[in-house]
């Protein structure tokens, strides 16, 4: 396992070297400009100096790889420097500057994920937790009133958008019934009880939302995965030897079962980081989907690049650990 785990650490090096030429050559050759919001005023020259002054009047490739230079080797020394009060960065190593705030896009993106981690973190976790109970049960009682249910409500829960979903909760629970707030306050502060209830009344809907989307996918498809164990040999002989249909349900069963399914979670954490685009304009959170839609629309290419490539590492990070928890699921499955 440990020889695997090594191995495929090496490949994803250069995976992730192709995934950020892409990404780099997707954003820099897209039509925008930096300058285009800016008051048609402003004259050719002093924008062309601005153009200058942004680099980008510098070659493709330069700018690619003075990017890398930034993105793996500068911002970690900052961050570094931040977190345990270090020197290592020296004065000549510039970060990764926003186009449009001048800030550190990193700052930018530590400053929004707590909000994003609060409420579309909280919304996966909600819905895993209740997607695979209702899997279970409803592949173990397989067309009775529960599968039924589970089955309509899963169905609507993966095919209605989650914008519609999120403004007919604010019609019926914000405007009509006045019980929660229809706008996500990222200013409010835990400190007491009270602040911690408004917190609370304030993720109900965007959490409902998103864990409504979640648990639809992951729902069926372990419903899916136990349906296709349950008529194993495996199983038949479990029940011969006379175990109870707990033992061989939840031991034998759910853990093969949850082979397939470890693939969907895994590979749903980096959308936890990435934040919920629409879900966050819906409630106005603060957070990174926000962040992102706000850099894309002001042509801010080091913001989008830089957020882009992260979502990248995450999907390629969690890719590798649920390959490796195959392995703790099914002693079967070998890598070395």
């Amino acid at each position: 396992m440990f020889t695997y785990t090594i191995r495929r650490l090496l490949i994803a090096i250069p995976t992730l070297l192709v995934i950020s030429l892409i990404i780099f050559l997707v954003v820099t050759l897209a039509p925008s400009d930096p300058t285009a919001n800016l008051p048609l005023s402003i004259p050719s020259e002093v924008r062309a100096q601005m153009r200058e002054a942004l680099g980008l009047n510098e070659p493709i490739l330069v700018r690619y790889l003075l990017w890398l230079r930034q993105f793996f080797l500068y911002e970690p020394l900052h961050m570094l420097d931040q977190a345990f009060g270090l020197s290592l960065a020296g004065e000549d190593m510039q970060r990764i500057l926003s186009w449009q705030t001048r800030s550190p896009v990193t700052d930018l993106i530590v400053q929004r994920l707590p909000q994003t981690l609060w409420v579309v973190g909280t919304s996966y976790v909600v819905g895993v937790l209740i997607a695979l109970p209702i899997g279970i049960v409803s592949a173990y009682r397989q067309y009775s009133w529960f599968d039924q249910i589970g089955t309509f409500v899963s169905m609507v829960g993966f095919s209605v958008p989650t914008f519609f979903t999120g403004v007919l909760l604010i019609v019926i629970f914000s405007v009509h019934l006045g019980w929660l707030p229809s706008i996500y306050d990222t200013t409010l502060r835990v400190t007491d009880l009270s602040t911690f209830w408004l917190q609370i009344k304030q993720m109900i809907m965007p959490v409902a939302v998103l864990a409504l989307y979640n648990a639809a996918q992951i729902s069926r498809f372990m419903r899916a995965s136990m349906l296709d164990n349950l008529n194993q040999d495996y199983v038949r002989t479990a029940r011969a030897k006379g175990m109870t249909e707990r033992v061989v349900v939840l031991l034998h069963v759910l853990r093969n079962s949850m082979i397939p399914v470890v693939t969907v979670i895994a590979l749903g954490v980096p959308t936890v980081f990435g934040g919920a685009i629409i879900t966050e304009q819906v409630f106005k959170v603060n957070g990174i989907g926000q962040l992102l839609i706000i850099a894309i629309q002001g042509g801010d290419v080091p913001t989008v690049q830089t957020l882009t490539f992260i979502f990248a590492v995450l999907i390629v990070l969690f890719n590798l650990i649920a390959d490796v928890l195959y392995g703790l699921l099914d002693p079967r499955i070998r890598y070395d």
